[in-house]
């Protein structure tokens, strides 16, 4: 098991190396204790903001993540909340995953919301995928709303298959909770790409609005 010196320095290295993340590795506060990982410091643009939290999970050894970094646009990336609800517009309009006029942006101080409903998970991260890069943005909150039907059967089948395929593991160890459109998994996984593989597959369950993921990785 990696002490937290050792896991600092692995999350420090993935920083430098990853090339979506053009900030200096030494502006990031990163403090870690028994496995835990908070971030603090300022990212310039929430797509940074994303592939740093990104970054990090990908290191074996993090068992969880806090994020305390704020959004700090530098001034030549500042624009108006009129400038980027147009450019979250056109960026969702221009998406083949998202559907016509499914998704709607809502911008206030740089922050886009958005709203409305779609049939699939992947439409509702698309719409926010589509959005996350734009300049000027400083964070997004997504309500869209995905409405189908699932079962608990149905997820907990999704989960065991990408397991099979991704980390060749059944999900014997996985609880899986449906409340409405809400899918809670509990239990443990070896490592964080079994943790992404099983809430990937409870996603892909279609009318899968939320995905409370609480599996714990083992150290």
């Amino acid at each position: 098991m990696k002490s937290d010196a050792m896991l600092r320095s692995d999350i420090v290295a993935e920083l430098n190396f990853d090339p979506a993340i053009t900030m200096n590795a030494t502006d990031i506060g990163v403090v870690v204790k028994d496995g835990v990982v908070t971030l603090s410091g300022h990212a310039s643009s929430h797509s940074q903001k994303h592939a740093i939290e990104r970054a990090v999970q990908r290191v074996k050894g993090v068992k969880a993540l806090a994020v305390e970094m704020s959004v700090r646009l530098p001034a030549a990336s500042e624009r108006t909340d009129a400038d980027i609800a147009k450019a979250a517009e056109n960026a969702l309009e221009w998406n083949v995953l998202v559907p016509d006029d499914a998704v709607h942006p809502m911008v206030e101080g740089g922050w886009i919301t958005l709203s409305g409903g779609v049939e699939w998970a992947y439409q509702r991260r698309a719409a926010e995928v589509a959005v996350r890069h734009l300049m000027g943005v400083r964070g997004v909150t997504n309500m869209v709303e995905v409405k189908g039907r699932f079962t608990a059967v149905d997820v907990e089948r999704k989960i065991s298959d990408a397991l099979k395929r991704q980390a060749d593991r059944e999900a014997r160890h996985i609880q899986i909770l449906v409340e409405g459109a809400q899918v809670t998994l509990r239990g443990t996984v070896k490592s964080w790409a079994e943790r992404r593989a099983a809430q990937g597959a409870a996603w892909s369950a279609p009318g899968v609005a939320k995905v409370v993921n609480n599996l714990l990785v083992e150290a």
